[in-house]
This record gives structure tokens, sequence and C-alpha cells, in this order.
């Protein structure tokens, strides 16, 4: 979990403390973990590396892919751009990342077409643990927290709620698009994938995306692509610059915030929720859901409320333990 103390500010002492098997294997697992909520509407992978507790680690190595790495590289000092950019960390993340999402993607799908209400109880009560936890490291709770975890509190319940736009074929859109998602993907409590889906560009993303992988490759495809990787990359360098140095000068406040993204986050994956009659039968990414109170849900209600209070008890339990290993440590 994230630790009050954790500042990451450089990126060098990290990197000389996990350059062992054991950090690879770890990483390796975030990632993992990471990948797995990416399948999950409303979950973000931002969520799970704030609750693991490597969220400014990731943060401080996307935002030094700059111009010092590029001449690093150009350079081809090898060593220097490896410990700068904590390439170790990143590539470890990475790979877990796409074996999670590749891996339970199916299995994640079939959960949600079949057992929605349990496998959305079993997130609600992570998040929601979650969110607690990390809310346990802010140091002083001044107005300034407070409205900030107020405002993300709302700004990601407002998007939760929000319908799906008409996308558009304009290559600036597309732009525009992707560096925006990119954004929400990093963020605890807001889905890329959701964004994406928000803005209309979901589809037409994946179909490009199928057509590369399936070989069929034109001109237009590998334009539209190239113009949503340069978003993707713009938004990334960018936000994560800016994420930076608010976690570094403003660490409460920005703390602040993104726990109430992680509480506005819970209205996705609010257990009593049914596709509407309009949507039942499209695709499950496509559906809109009606959200219901316990008084209007028609179904059992001890079993998603059971997993929810299960997974909470999971949460803290695990971070209770990883406490004691800590102090074992330090002792």
């Amino acid at each position: 979990m994230v630790q009050p103390q954790e500042t990451f500010t450089e990126g060098h002492d990290s990197t000389r403390a996990a350059g062992t098997l054991t950090s690879d294997l770890v990483n390796l697992g975030r990632g993992f973990c990471m990948g797995a909520a990416d399948t999950v509407p409303g979950v973000s992978g931002g969520t799970v590396a704030l609750i693991l507790g490597h969220y400014q680690r990731l943060i401080a190595a996307i935002s030094r892919f700059d111009t010092h790495a590029l001449a690093l590289l150009f350079a081809r000092r090898w060593d220097e751009l490896w410990r700068y950019c904590d390439l170790r960390f990143i590539i470890a993340l990475g790979v877990g990342l796409v074996i999670g999402a590749g891996a339970l993607a199916s299995t994640m799908h079939w959960l949600l077409e079949h057992r929605m209400s349990q496998t959305l109880a079993v997130f609600f009560g992570l998040v929601l643990a979650s969110g607690w936890l990390v809310a346990t490291t802010i140091g002083r709770w001044s107005p300034l927290v407070i409205g900030g975890t107020i405002a993300g509190a709302l700004l990601a319940f407002w998007i939760g709620g929000l319908t799906v736009i008409g996308g558009s074929e304009n290559l600036l859109y597309l732009f525009v698009s992707a560096a925006i998602a990119i954004c929400a993907m990093i963020l605890p409590g807001i889905s890329g994938a959701f964004v994406l889906l928000l803005l209309g560009m979901y589809h037409p993303v994946i179909g490009m995306i199928k057509q590369f992988v399936h070989g069929d490759i034109g001109v237009e495809v590998i334009l539209k692509l190239s113009i949503f990787a340069a978003g993707c990359l713009v938004g990334l360098a960018l936000f994560t610059r800016i994420l930076r140095r608010l976690l570094s000068d403003y660490r409460d406040p920005t703390v602040g915030v993104l726990v109430g993204l992680m509480i506005g986050s819970l209205r996705r994956v609010w257990p009593l929720q049914s596709p509407t009659q309009a949507t039942a039968d499209l695709p499950f990414k496509e559906r809109q859901f009606d959200t219901y109170w316990p008084s209007q849900w028609d179904g059992d209600l001890w079993v998603p409320f059971t997993l929810i209070a299960v997974s909470v008890i999971a949460v803290l339990v695990i971070e209770r333990a990883a406490a004691g290993r800590d102090s074992m440590r330090q002792a």
C-alpha cells in the first residue's frame, strides 16, 4: 500500500534496491493485477497501482521519457538510460500488464456476462477498502485536501454516469481522444477504455487494432493508428510531468483528489445494476445500465453484500500483514 513517506523524486534509489529477481517478480505481479483490473469496466489500472503502492514510482518513471532520455539513447549510453528511465521496473510491469489483460480478459468477460453482480461486488469492496487505506496516508486533512477529495469524487461520479456520444473520423479528434484516454488510464478511478467509449472512439480503435493484427494493413489504418499512438504519447508525456510535480510539491491535496476519484468510481462498480431493455442484447461494452437501491433490487442481496464485506476484510488483513512485515524488517 502507499506509505506516507513514499516519494521517489529522482528514480535512482528505488532502482538500486529493486535490482533483484524477487522485485522483478513482484513488479510482474503488480502489472498482472493492473492488466486484470483494466478488463473490468470502470476499474482503472491506476487504481491498482495506487493500491499496491507503486503509483508514484510509475508516474516518475513515465515522466522521465523526455529529451534527456532521447539524448542518452542517441549517445548509446545504455546503462544510464536504463537507470534514468527505471526500465527494469517499467519492463516487468508492462509484461505483467499484458499477461494479466490477455489471460483474464475472457474469464472476466464471462464473469461480467453471467455473474455481474457478484463480480462487481468484489471490486466494489476492493476499491472501497483501498480508498480508505490510501486516505490514511494523508498527513493533514486541510480544507484544500477535503475540497480536492470532494471534487475528485464528484468528477468520477459524473463521468461514470455519462452516456456514449458519437465518434468522429476526424484525425484531430482521434488524436485528442487518445491523449484524454491515456490520461484517464493512469488516473485512479477512471477507466481509459471507458473514456474512449464515452468519446465514441472505443470501437473504431479496437477495429483498427484487429485489422492490424489480422494483417489487413492499409495506409489509412497505419495513419490512424500512428495518430492514435502519437496522441497517447503526448498525453502521457505532458500529464505525467504535471502529476509528478503535484505529488512532489502538493502531495496531500493531490492524494486527496486521487482518493476522491476512487470514491466516485464506485458508481461504476455498484453491484446492483442491470442493462437497460434497449441495450440488453448488445455486446457488453455497448450496454447502458440502470442502477438500483437495495430496496429496489429484485435479486438476492446477501450474496453481493457478503462479497463486499469479504473483499474489504481481505484488503485490511493483507495491509495489516504487510505492515507487520515492514515493522519486523525495520526492527
